[in-house]
């Protein structure tokens, strides 16, 4: 067995207890070992991070896509708004994603002339997250201070769309042009569904929160996403889309840097990636029989990272959440309001929480999202009075800590979790690179099942997933 993958370090911010509260790991207690996910899927594609060039290759990478863009419509005195959005800070420490944003700003000038580029971050309920981000990778000072957060409940700007008005935030609307700067990675499937993955952040991340809540609470899954494609093909939209840039990424690391002037065609190359190798990791954690799920890493509780699938994808693993033949998901807010009072779905449609989940340990993970629908489904442990009382000020989670318990320590917590479940699996989301996170006996299971896992999902699952979405599939037999 291989020793445990150092997982990515706590980080101060408003959202997260101290740091320096965080005294141990999950991964550096007993029994505890990592799988690289190469030993698991041999054909996942290679990686230049991390690597030996470190962020140098990202710069390299996003500097060979871009030559291939055309540019010729951004003059000298014009203006630019790179727009991003904050899940891209929270992949692989996020070094990459900022490097990305700092590369196009400089290849834009060079290219054009022009010296007006502004950086416009996105963010979802967290409304402060992306301004410590912009100051803790430089970008304010890259940018010249002209980097800014931008939240949904920013001044709106109304955009006319074939089904009516929506809204876009102003400040992300602002310039004479948009670059559209985002990533592969499929972080949110269990809302998106894998549809227009490429296209979401127009009716998310650049959207007034009464757009983007139609997405969360009106439409739910499958329905929603047609309400980014709307923006995005509005008139007005159009008129200032200049070209799309996405760090690409799969389970074990990033793979490069694509861009195109045709949004849609890179959105048909998102979605191979992200059922082709995504869907390998998910279908193979459906295969966990049980399981405690440990959260150790610098985000909210449904965005803690274990081979690249979140936690709140995991807790819906039973189920196939690339399969649009299935109409919800065990979790998202659109489910949740078919939940009665008494904890129960009121839909025979609504799936149960992946009964895998036997107990999670929650050793350090972010406010800032609400989350008792997890510990009120999932028997959860917290470590520290300081973090229970940091769920318990924040709005969003006022209830999270009444359906958990405290215990004193990660060892103590862990010890509790062992014998009131009676299983040694243990699945750790810390954001371990290039690999994950596990216990031994775990370790075990993965390695057994990942073979059958690949071969089905390579003959099977891929091709319903991808013609599903109208994606062609030609280019499966020419190996992409």
């Amino acid at each position: 067995m291989r020793p445990p993958i150092t997982p990515l370090p706590p980080r101060k911010s408003q959202y997260g207890i101290d740091p320096s509260l965080v005294k141990t790991r999950v991964s550096e207690l007993p029994g505890m070992t990592s799988v690289l996910l190469k030993e698991l899927f041999p054909d996942l594609p290679e990686v230049i991070y991390p690597g030996a060039e470190g962020v140098a290759a990202v710069r390299k990478a996003t500097e060979a896509a871009l030559a291939k863009i055309d540019m010729s419509k951004i003059k000298p005195e014009h203006s630019v708004n790179i727009l991003a959005s904050h899940h891209g800070f929270t992949l692989l420490g996020g070094e990459p994603y900022a490097e990305m944003l700092k590369t196009l700003k400089d290849v834009i000038e060079t290219r054009t002339g022009c010296k007006n580029i502004r950086l416009r971050a996105g963010v979802g309920l967290r409304f402060r997250e992306t301004e410590e981000y912009i100051k803790r990778y430089g970008l304010d000072k890259h940018f010249g201070g002209k980097a800014i957060g931008v939240a949904p409940i920013d001044q709106g700007i109304p955009i006319e769309t074939e089904v009516g008005t929506l809204y876009g935030l102003r400040k992300a609307y602002d310039a004479d042009w948009i670059v559209h700067a985002h990533n592969s990675d499929v972080r949110e499937v269990h809302f998106h569904r894998q549809v227009d993955r490429a296209v979401k952040p127009f009716g998310m991340s650049y959207a007034r929160i009464e757009t983007r809540s139609t997405y969360h609470q009106n439409l739910g899954p499958r329905a929603a996403n047609f309400t980014a494609r709307a923006i995005f093909d509005s008139p007005f939209v159009q008129s200032k889309f200049a070209f799309a840039s996405f760090l690409t990424v799969a389970p074990n690391g990033i793979t490069g840097v694509d861009a195109d002037n045709d949004l849609y065609a890179l959105n048909d190359r998102v979605t191979r990636i992200g059922c082709r190798y995504y869907g390998k990791m998910m279908t193979l954690f459906g295969e966990i029989d049980e399981c405690i799920a440990a959260l150790d890493f610098p985000c909210p509780v449904v965005y803690v990272f274990s081979a690249g699938v979140i936690y709140a994808n995991f807790a819906g693993s039973n189920t196939d959440l690339y399969d649009l033949d299935m109409p919800l998901p065990a979790y998202t807010w659109y489910t949740e309001a078919f939940y009665g009072k008494a904890g129960r779905p009121l839909l025979d449609d609504i799936p149960p929480v992946n009964p895998a989940i036997k107990m999670c340990v929650h050793n350090y993970a972010w406010t800032g999202y609400p989350s008792a629908f997890f510990s009120e489904h999932i028997p959860t442990v917290v470590v520290g009075q300081e973090q229970a009382d940091l769920f318990n000020r924040d709005p969003q989670n006022l209830t999270y800590m009444q359906h958990a318990v405290v215990a004193e320590s990660t060892e103590a917590a862990m010890e509790f979790a062992y014998k009131t479940t009676g299983t040694r699996k243990v699945i750790i989301f810390d954001g371990a690179m290039g690999g994950i996170n596990v216990s031994e006996p775990l370790a075990e299971l993965l390695l057994k099942k990942a073979p059958a896992v690949s071969e089905r999902v390579d003959n099977e699952l891929l091709p319903k997933w991808l013609r599903q979405r109208g994606v062609d599939m030609s280019v499966l037999k020419q190996g992409a």
